[in-house]
């Protein structure tokens, strides 16, 4: 009889948290004068609406309190390709010392370019526009890419920052090590990071640049659509590719009037 007693007791006690969290969450309002990381979270199920919202600015908020945190949140465009494409060159380098023609190492590399698209799509839609509604879950997500909807203007974090990237190429590495030769995973690595630098640039031309060439035109219109009208489709940044395959496209304008 205590035990159920105890049992019901707790049960109540789960909801009239569940409930209090719930009704701090509605009433939360975040201080855009003030370090948003940890307070995103307390958005609870609001977080999505919220970070959907975009604010139009080149000046981006502060992330935290502690500078050190805050410098590593902030990454200027032209550091990609300066800290990776040494990188690139270099691991390249090491399957043409191991024997391997212009024609194979460029084949390798344009597959890795190739493979690389396929991630930045995958990532894209499955990682970076996840739905969370818990504090953690909201914080970490705010981290990986909110901020971006929420400040696309914002110059200083639109590139993924070098100290993470070099801790996510470990795990790339070992997985194309699994997979290929020895002499052919450098130069699909290297194509793999090419691919990505290339993104990294693209990604932040077609928010800052001014492109007067049609393709590059249309490439701006397609991710800033993705931006500011239809944000659950339009995954692919350098190209529609992917879209146009796994039926993310998004309607036109005149394709939605005409419904």
């Amino acid at each position: 009889m205590m035990c159920s007693i105890n049992a019901i007791f707790s049960f109540r006690y789960s909801i009239h948290i569940a409930f209090v969290l719930k009704m701090v969450a509605q009433k939360f309002t975040v201080d855009l004068d003030k370090p948003l990381v940890f307070q995103v979270g307390h958005l609870g199920e609001r977080y999505q609406e919220w970070v959907h919202q975009p604010i139009v600015s080149k000046e981006g908020p502060r992330f935290f309190e502690s500078d050190f945190w805050e410098f590593l949140t902030r990454t200027v465009w032209w550091a990609i390709p300066t800290i990776w494409l040494p990188v690139v060159c270099w691991f390249i380098s090491v399957s043409v010392r191991m024997g391997h023609t212009f024609p194979q190492i460029a084949l390798m590399a344009g597959s890795g370019i190739f493979v690389w698209t396929l991630v930045e799509y995958i990532l894209h839609r499955f990682l970076f526009h996840i739905e969370t509604k818990s504090y953690w879950g909201n914080t970490i997500h705010y981290l990986l890419h909110g901020c971006h909807h929420k400040h696309p203007m914002d110059g200083l974090r639109l590139v993924f920052p070098p100290a993470a990237a070099a801790i996510l190429c470990i795990p790339f590495w070992h997985l194309i090590k699994l997979l290929a030769t020895p002499s052919t995973t450098p130069a699909l690595f290297g194509g793999g990071l090419l691919g990505y630098v290339m993104y990294d640039v693209t990604h932040y031309y077609l928010h800052h640049g001014q492109p007067t060439n049609q393709v590059p035109k249309n490439l701006k219109k397609y991710h800033l659509n993705h931006h500011f009208r239809i944000q659950n489709k339009g995954f692919g940044i350098t190209s529609a590719f992917w879209d146009r395959v796994f039926g993310t496209l998004p309607q036109t304008k005149a394709a939605e009037k005409a419904r």
